[in-house]
C-alpha cells in the first residue's frame, strides 16, 4: 500500500515510517523539517535499506497541498502527523498552535475526501481529556476543558474529523489518543532531538546528562500523588508505532466497526517525574541533577491509559518497558553527540 506521513522526519513520524516500511509498505513523506532534519531521512535509510520519497512541504500553503495531490491521487492511507506539539508553547503562542495544528489538518482532508481510499489516522493526545476524574482514562470518558491551546487543537481536531466522518461516508477515520512517546530506535539511528530546549521530560533528562542543558527542572512537588510529582504514561515509541501500522491496516481491511473510531494507545501503566528519572538512572548507571521548580501552567496532574479497547478491539499492546525506553534514548543521545 502507498502511505502518506505528513511530519513523517518528526519523533514518532520518523519511527512510523520504520515500521510501515518493515511492514512493506511504499511511503511518501511530506515534513517542513521545523523541528526535524534531513538527517533522519538517512537514518530511516539506514535501518530500512530503503529511502522513501520526501518533500519538503509547509502544510499551511494551501496551494502547495493541492499540487502534491494532484501528483499523489493513489494514496491507499495517510497518517497525519504534522503538528506543533509542546503543551508549554502552546500556552505561550496559542495563534501558532491554531494555525498549524487546524488549518493543515482541513487541507489535508480537503483533499482526503477526493481520493478513491480515504483512510487516514490522526495523530490525538490524551490531552484530550483534560484533567481526567477518574484513572485509568477510557476512551469514553468525558472531554473536559483543554488545560493548553495545544490540547485544544486536539480536541477541535477531533471534532473536525468526526463532522468529516458525518457527510462523507467513504471517509474511514482513526484517531490515536497517545499517552507520552519516549525512548528511541534500537539501531540509535532515529530518536527525539528537538531543536531548541527541549519541551519534554525525556529529552531534557538526556541532554542535561550529555552536558548540554543544566540540571534539570521537575515542575513541581506537592502534586497529590504519592511522591508529589506528576503521572503519565509513558509508551516506548516503537509500541506506539507499530499501533500505527495495525490501525492502518484495520482501516485499509475494511475491518472497522464505524467511519470514526478512537483508540488509547498507552501502556496502563502511570509512572511519576521522579520514577522516570529513577528508571534512566537504572538503565544507564548514570546520576541525573534535579531541582524542583514551581508548577508549570497547563499541565494535568495525572494521566495514565485504559488499554483494553485498543488491546482487544484494534489487537495491540505495548510490549517494552520504561527502562527500555530509558536505555534507548540514552543509548540515541550518546550516538548524536558522539558520546563513548
Amino acid at each position: 500500500m502507498k502511505v502518506l506521513v505528513t511530519g513523517g522526519l518528526g519523533f514518532i513520524g520518523s519511527h512510523t515510517v520504520v515500521e510501515l516500511i518493515n511492514a512493506g509498505h511504499e511511503v511518501v513523506i511530506i515534513d517542513d523539517l521545523s523541528n526535524s532534519s534531513l538527517d533522519v531521512l538517512q537514518g530511516i535509510h539506514k535501518i530500512t535499506e530503503i529511502l522513501p520519497e520526501f518533500e519538503k512541504i509547509d502544510l499551511r500553503e494551501k496551494p502547495r497541498v493541492e499540487d502534491f495531490f494532484s501528483r499523489h491521487n493513489n494514496l491507499d492511507g495517510i497518517i497525519h502527523f504534522a503538528a506543533s506539539k509542546a503543551v508549554g508553547e502552546s500556552v505561550q503562542k496559542p495563534l501558532l498552535y491554531y494555525e498549524n495544528n487546524l488549518t493543515t489538518l482541513v487541507y489535508i482532508l480537503q483533499q482526503t475526501t477526493k481520493l478513491n481510499r480515504q483512510n487516514l489516522i490522526f495523530s490525538s493526545s490524551c490531552t484530550v481529556y483534560g484533567q481526567a476524574d477518574e484513572m485509568p482514562i477510557k476512551e469514553e470518558s468525558p472531554v473536559k476543558p483543554a488545560e493548553s491551546p495545544y490540547g485544544n487543537t486536539k480536541q477541535i481536531g477531533e471534532e473536525i474529523l468526526r463532522d468529516t466522518c458525518k457527510v462523507y461516508e467513504d471517509l474511514n477515520v482513526i484517531s490515536l489518543r497517545y499517552f507520552n512517546p519516549i525512548g528511541a530506535h534500537e539501531s540509535a539511528l532515529i530518536g527525539e532531538l528537538p531543536i531548541g530546549v527541549p519541551q519534554n521530560l525525556v529529552p531534557f533528562i538526556t541532554q542535561s546528562v550529555a552536558g548540554i542543558r543544566g540540571e534539570l527542572s521537575v515542575f513541581g512537588d506537592d502534586y497529590p500523588t504519592p511522591d508529589g510529582t506528576c503521572i503519565r504514561d509513558y509508551i516506548h515509541v516503537v509500541d506506539l508505532a507499530k499501533a500505527h501500522v495495525v490501525a492502518l491496516e484495520r482501516l485499509m481491511n475494511g475491518k472497522t466497526d464505524q467511519n470514526y473510531e478512537v483508540f488509547n494507545v498507552g501502556t496502563g501503566k502511570g509512572s511519576s517525574v521522579l520514577e522516570v528519572i529513577q528508571a534512566f538512572e537504572n538503565a544507564n548507571g548514570l546520576k541525573v541533577n534535579y531541582r524542583i521548580a514551581p508548577r508549570r501552567e497547563g499541565d494535568v496532574i495525572m494521566a495514565y491509559a485504559d488499554t483494553t479497547k485498543s488491546n482487544e478491539i484494534l489487537g495491540w499492546k505495548s510490549q517494552l518497558t520504561l527502562e527500555d525506553a530509558m536505555r534507548s534514548a540514552w543509548n540515541w543521545e550518546k550516538y548524536v553527540r558522539k558520546i563513548d
